[in-house]
């Protein structure tokens, strides 16, 4: 356009201006013919054979008349979300990794705005990690490629967002390392152009990186950054509950176990009625995503139900043993029924959910025994997610102890052999078990490895003047001290 054209354009009237472009839109959308493509699209409802079904997908998305107008851009983004739910459910991986930056999409997103190629690229990738979680290494070639292509387009914006789902994936993937590379770009970047939205989730998936690594102190630096972004911004549901979700995980690390299931339980009632929300839109043929960030935080309400249990389990036990390993209780300290309703119950019953009791029944009894068998029979359900395999672990080495002291507490000298007998477990074990728990100051005894003996000292009353003597000592030692100083202060003034 020349800028004689350009000053005639704007020296119209606004209302003539639009009252010329108005009939133009118009007509632009009466003559938009796309019958033929409705009917492809609806032919696949009743198309039983799934490769005639993306036979026709295919088909639309590559028309040769080559229509985007609005009408046919809805039909074929419709068409890429169902192709990508075709393709997983018939475990199609490499057309999947190949479908966003194949052919088959790319006249559709050269020819639509940026927005909207970003919107179906992320919209494709959530539902493919949620038809298909347990594809980590697919969904990582799929976020690889996007990344790639997204690089030569130059789009940064959609390069951000998709480096962030893959740090979540390399997260479920345990490459801690890879995943903290790759956050720790991403952040340098974010902080720059201070997209809050972005920097809450990337220091949500940062604070589980850290956590997978064991830095505690650095896992709830991070968090309180996700925080802090998140209160200057309006945080959705499932981001929310992701917070929640990994504030609760904290805490259970800190032994903060009544806190930890305040946090559990505000996670599960979102992800609850989200999940009841996306049943419902499925139901009518939706496109529903639900989770902030990929994989991260609690995953499910199930996930939550679980955890909640577990803070109940071990705030019972730890209330039963009060600190003491082998003190009698009350029953109401081990009683641990009634973790979750019956509503809560029937609704995702299941082995979880059966695992779960079972480990709160054999706890409740500190039956030693009754955890192992648990442990044993539900292995799957039980040491797949990392928070309840550590706490487990832990709680099984509390019922060790409270077993061993209960077993060796009449005794003043017993055989070692004598007492693996009754706790029904190898020799080896036992004896590292006691002399685990003489080196912690939970049992007052020694082991005689000649004889195979544990010999156990009575709690004597504690020498009272041996202590103040020693803290008396001290206090002079720093007064000595003190005054060393300031006489070498004194000499090197007079000097």
């Amino acid at each position: 356009m020349t800028d004689g054209e350009a000053m005639e354009i704007d020296s119209a009237p606004p209302a003539a201006a639009a009252a010329t472009e108005a009939p133009m839109s118009v007509v632009d959308e009466e003559e938009e013919d796309i019958a033929d493509l409705i009917q492809l699209f609806d032919s696949i409802n009743t198309e039983s054979d799934s490769a005639k079904t993306i036979s026709t997908l295919e088909q639309i998305l590559t028309e040769p008349q080559n229509r985007f107008g609005p009408k046919a851009t809805s039909i074929k983004e419709r068409s890429i979300y169902t192709l990508a739910r075709t393709y997983c459910t018939d475990k199609q991986s490499n057309q999947v990794v190949s479908l966003l930056t194949g052919t088959t999409c790319s006249t559709f997103f050269s020819s639509v705005t940026k927005a909207k190629c970003a919107k179906v690229v992320r919209a494709v990738l959530d539902l493919v990690c949620n038809l298909a979680p347990q594809e980590l290494e697919m969904q990582r070639q799929i976020c690889n490629n996007i990344i790639e292509w997204t690089k030569t387009e130059k789009r940064s914006f959609l390069r951000q967002r998709v480096e962030s789902k893959l740090s979540s994936i390399l997260y479920n993937l345990k490459l801690y390392a890879e995943a903290q590379t790759l956050v720790d770009g991403l952040l340098s970047e974010l902080k720059k152009l201070d997209d809050k939205q972005l920097l809450v989730e990337t220091h949500l998936v940062e604070s589980k990186i850290h956590h997978g690594l064991r830095n505690l102190p650095k896992s709830k630096a991070a968090l309180t950054a996700s925080r802090t972004c998140a209160n200057a911004i309006y945080v959705g549901p499932a981001l929310q509950s992701s917070i929640d979700g990994m504030s609760g995980i904290l805490h259970v690390e800190e032994g903060d176990y009544n806190t930890a299931h305040s946090y559990f339980l505000e996670a599960f009632e979102q992800l609850d009625q989200l999940e009841g929300d996306k049943k419902k839109k499925d139901a009518m043929g939706g496109v529903a995503v639900v989770g902030g960030v990929s994989g991260e935080g609690t995953g499910s309400a199930l996930n939550c139900l679980k955890y909640m249990m577990l803070c109940k389990i071990l705030d019972g036990v730890s209330k039963a043993l009060k600190g003491v390993v082998g003190v009698k209780s009350s029953k109401s300290d081990v009683d641990i029924s009634n973790m979750i309703s019956n509503k809560q119950a029937i609704k995702y019953a299941g082995r979880d959910i059966e695992a779960m009791s079972a480990i709160a029944s054999a706890a409740s009894r500190r039956s030693l025994k009754d955890y192992e068998a648990v442990i044993q029979e539900f292995s799957q359900e039980l040491q797949e997610d990392i928070l309840i395999k550590n706490h487990l672990k832990f709680l099984h080495e509390q019922l060790l102890e409270s077993n061993l002291i209960r077993i060796i507490e009449p005794y003043s000298c017993v055989e070692i052999d004598h007492v693996a007998t009754l706790i029904e477990m190898p020799l080896d074990i036992v004896e590292k078990k006691l002399s685990q728990m003489i080196l912690d100051g939970n049992l007052n005894g020694i082991l005689d490895q000649g004889k195979g003996q544990l010999i156990v000292y009575e709690e004597g009353e504690k020498d009272l003047a041996m202590e103040k003597g020693l803290q008396v000592i001290a206090n002079m030692d720093n007064v000595v001290t003190s005054l060393f100083s300031r006489s070498h202060k004194l000499r090197t003034t007079m000097a």
